[in-house]
Parts: C-alpha cells; sequence; structure tokens
C-alpha cells in the first residue's frame, strides 16, 4: 500500500527493518512483503545496495493495458450474460458511493472503490480462472491507478465510465458492456501516459 500511494517513491532504497518500525510491524511480515513486491515488479534488489521501489515504467502500463483490454472486454461480455440481481445491485453500490467521493482529495479511498468496482465486475463473469487473472492484473496495476486517480477530471470521467459499464450490464448488451470497458481503459491508459510523460517518472 506504501509503495502503490508513493509514500515510498520510485527509487527510494527500503531498509527492513526501517519499513518495520515505520509500518509497527514486524520484521518477518516485511520480508514476506518485500519477497512478492519482487515478484510483482514493483521492487528490485540492487546487489550490495539493497532493494530498491522501481520506477514507473510506461513500457509495463502499456503492456498491461494490452492484457486488461483483451480480458476486461470479455469479462464484461460474460457479465452481461451471467451477472445476478445480487451482482447489479453491488456494482450499483459502489458506484454511489463512488459518486460521494468525487469532491474529496481522499485518492486512497476512490482506487479502493474503483478497485471494488472491477472485482465486482469480474466476480459476475462466473469465471474463477479469468477472475484470478484480473486479481492479479489489477494488483500489479494499483501503483499506476494511484497516479491516474490524483487527476480530479480523471477521477470524474472514471464515474461515467462505470455508470456507462453497469448500464450496459442492467441493459443486457454485450456489445455495449465491451465497448464501454474498452473506453473506460483507453481514457486510463490516455490519462496515465500524461501523467507519467509529463510528470517526470522514468520510461524505458
Amino acid at each position: 500500500h506504501e509503495i502503490t500511494t508513493l509514500r515510498f517513491r520510485p527509487g527510494e532504497y527500503l531498509n527492513e527493518a526501517q519499513v518495520s518500525k515505520l509500518l509497527r510491524i514486524g520484521r518477518t511480515p516485511v520480508h514476506q512483503a518485500l519477497n512478492r513486491l519482487m515478484l510483482e515488479g514493483m521492487v528490485e534488489v540492487i546487489p550490495r545496495k539493497g532493494v530498491i521501489v522501481k520506477a514507473v515504467s510506461l513500457n509495463d502500463v502499456l503492456e498491461m493495458i494490452e492484457v486488461r483490454i483483451i480480458n476486461e472486454t470479455y469479462c464484461a461480455r460474460l457479465a452481461v450474460a451471467r451477472a445476478d440481481e445480487n451482482d447489479i445491485a453491488e456494482l450499483t453500490r459502489i458506484l454511489d458511493e463512488s459518486e460521494k467521493t468525487v469532491t474529496t482529495s481522499d485518492t486512497a479511498r476512490q482506487m479502493t472503490l474503483d478497485r471494488d468496482f472491477h472485482s465486482t465486475l469480474s466476480r459476475a463473469a462466473r469465471n474463477a480462472v479469468l477472475a484470478e487473472c484480473m486479481r492479479t492484473l489489477h494488483d500489479r496495476s494499483l501503483r499506476f491507478w494511484f497516479i491516474s486517480l490524483r487527476d480530479p477530471a480523471h477521477h470524474v470521467a472514471v464515474k461515467e465510465e462505470h455508470r456507462a459499464i453497469l448500464n450496459a450490464i442492467k441493459a443486457r448488451d454485450p456489445d455495449a458492456a465491451s465497448d464501454a470497458v474498452r473506453n473506460h481503459i483507453d481514457s486510463f491508459r490516455r490519462n496515465i501516459m500524461r501523467n507519467i510523460l509529463g510528470g517526470g517518472q522514468d520510461t524505458p
């Protein structure tokens, strides 16, 4: 979470003892978390120096976006056919809750609700393998989501895009749902490119 929300900045070295003290948790969970972050590509080990937070890479996010478009548009089509009233009610609840955060600067809360929306959508597709793929993609995308959602204009756009996805599912229209998801991911791609290229982050 601290890397996702940029409390630990790209290029910053992480010391297990310091992180343990800062987060008030034991060294063992910190070590386990760093190992997981290495697998997810968020940190890397520099010989004789330690663990460093990897820079935000434009190539990384573009590759994830390509995979997201393939998987999430299909996920939306399945959700149109398989979502039940409970799924639709939960998506509606999340979206209504998100509307309340539009005028706030609580990016972490906005990001949580954004992730909840996508997680609920993937579960509504009733395909456990696809849902697991989506969870992994979303975990690896969290830092990029945080960067993107810091832009107030994009935060408003996200709510409108989520509403379009939900409306398509309610209407049981697979083409509209797929198009709405593609538009949502394309919007994210454009915004994150502006933020990375214009914000001084390292790119390949």
